[in-house]
């Protein structure tokens, strides 16, 4: 079922990853998510057990290497730069969820304030 999004991209390809779909990740526990909001940001609320990477010191290099990757941010303008880098960078197990964390609380998605 994942293969279409972490695998060999094949025509075109898709990078963002549907809300169903990134839903059913988390609940397996199939990928690292990776936040790429400022840091003031991610304290306000972030999804669950993902990791601060902001856009504005990303690396690809720090991503997880044995994992697949999910980026995120707001709205999915900050994850969509980000996944562009790290495509540059040759790593293809990754995608971003374009709703952000904004669609994700819309969705009802909880989110992390570390109260």
């Amino acid at each position: 079922m994942f293969s279409r999004f972490f695998g060999k991209a094949q025509g075109s390809g898709s990078t963002e990853i549907a809300h169903d779909e990134f839903v059913a990740l988390l609940r397996d526990g199939e990928c690292a998510i990776v936040d790429v909001r400022e840091a003031h940001e991610y304290e306000r609320g972030h999804i669950p057990g993902a990791l601060n990477l902001p856009l504005s010191r990303f690396d690809p290099g720090d991503l997880p290497p044995d994992r697949r990757v999910v980026l995120v941010c707001q709205a999915g303008g900050r994850s969509a730069a980000a996944l562009r880098r790290a495509a540059a960078a040759g790593l293809t197990n990754i995608r971003h969820y374009a709703p952000g964390t904004g669609g994700w609380r819309a969705r009802g998605g909880p989110l992390d304030t570390g109260d």
